[in-house]
């Protein structure tokens, strides 16, 4: 149903141009024959597009086509998946409370979480989780949500879903995961427990590196009529909508968190080869990390679909054994790692994952530049650490250039 479900749901129907592909609704806002009418959708009484920054035809097939893959009550497509993650956040949050966060998390959104939202006085308590009873012990009265990811980027530590979805239905708090390392025809995280996912849309939905966005999904497990959440409860009356309703009409449309139209366009053109182009991606990633476990010149491998990994089992039962498409291996050094990446002939260096292409790229002075050696350490970082989004190329290439580049440093 994935693959047919990527290429149809959401459809908004045939216009009387009889076009196959979902238009780009390049229109900033929409008019309306009387005041009466613009009225009643203003008050939201009647269904109709207003504005491109709370609503748009595309980002509205987008987020129709998404929810139906993570089998969600609704959706907000938004500019990044940054712009998901705080939207989110700062939707539900306010000063004093506090969070529980995988202390693996991409870097990036640590950067969010300490620098944005530390600001504002909320408080992120950091567990390992890779034990669930970390999760646990940082659990206190003012918790007010779980995050973690599904995969740690670049750690590769997998949370045992299940387990961390039970402590936050106990704590009466909704547990918020990334997904964007698996997507939904990889894994569905509302099938573990999660509440709330959130995608980069910008890697593998996307799939070829043209455009940035993000994406939130309710899945409806949530009881928003019983949260504690000041800015949920004017919304309650929306049922399970009352969440996403509240962010549509405050944080969302406030923020200006909207996508592009183009962007979204760019979105489903990817969500239609999605559930083909995964196993691909995957497939590739699980041999080469076996490959270069093996070769001699290579001091590490970090890819929880290896046997010897400590996440293998969750693996297994979690993700019907598909380990997804990042990996993570070491080189001894840094000065080794860089001259690795500089001897590389298909790979291309650069700041993203999810791409048709193999991508590599050196952890420690890029994307976790800004945090000191011993926060890199903490976070699962360290100086010869390379991450490897492993691409659709056929394997055989993609190992030939990984080989004669070790060969080289």
């Amino acid at each position: 149903m994935s693959k047919t479900s990527g290429i149809h749901a959401g459809n908004m129907g045939q216009s009387n141009w009889g076009q196959s592909t979902v238009p780009v609704f390049q229109s900033t806002a929409y008019a309306y024959e009387t005041a009466e009418e613009l009225e009643a959708v203003f008050a939201g009484r009647a269904p109709g597009f207003i504005y491109t920054r709370i609503a748009n035809p595309t980002n509205a097939t987008l987020e129709r086509r998404l929810n139906a893959l993570e089998d969600g009550v609704g959706c907000i497509a938004t500019a990044s998946g940054m712009a998901a993650l705080a939207t989110t956040l700062l939707g539900l949050l306010s000063t004093g409370d506090e969070m529980v966060a995988g202390s693996g998390l991409f870097g990036g959104t640590v950067s969010l979480l300490d620098n944005v939202l530390g600001r504002w006085g909320i408080k992120v308590q950091y567990a390992d989780v890779t034990c669930t009873e970390n999760i646990a012990a940082a659990i206190t009265p003012k918790t007010r949500l779980i995050l973690v990811e599904t995969i740690g980027n670049p750690r590769m530590d997998v949370p045992d879903l299940p387990a961390i979805a039970e402590l936050a239905q106990q704590a009466g708090i909704p547990l918020i995961v990334d997904s964007t390392v698996t997507p939904p025809t990889v894994l569905r995280p509302k099938q573990w427990g999660a509440d709330i996912v959130v995608h980069s849309t910008s890697k593998f939905i996307n799939g070829h590196g043209t455009a940035i966005g993000g994406a939130i999904i309710d899945t409806g497990r949530y009881d928003w009529a019983t949260s504690p959440f000041e800015s949920v409860k004017p919304y309650q009356r929306a049922g399970q909508l009352a969440f996403l309703s509240s962010l549509r009409n405050g944080a969302y449309r406030d923020l200006g968190a909207c996508p592009a139209p183009q962007n979204s366009f760019l979105m489903l053109q990817g969500l239609e080869t999605l559930a083909l182009r995964m196993p691909q991606h995957c497939a590739n990633a699980a041999r080469l990390a076996k490959r270069l476990r093996d070769h001699a010149e290579v001091a590490w491998v970090n890819y929880p679909g290896l046997e010897d990994s400590p996440f293998y089992e969750r693996i297994q039962r979690l993700f019907g054994g598909v380990g997804g498409a990042l990996l993570t291996f070491g080189l001894g050094s840094k000065e080794r790692a860089f001259r690795f990446i500089n001897a590389l002939e298909l790979a291309r260096n650069l700041a993203n994952l999810g791409d048709a292409k193999t991508l590599v790229i050196h952890p420690a002075s890029t994307i976790f530049h800004e945090f000191e050696p011993a926060q890199q350490a903490h976070m699962g970082v360290t100086q010869d650490m390379l991450r490897v989004s492993v691409g659709l190329e056929d394997f055989s290439d993609v190992y030939s250039d990984f080989r004669q580049a070790i060969d080289k440093v």
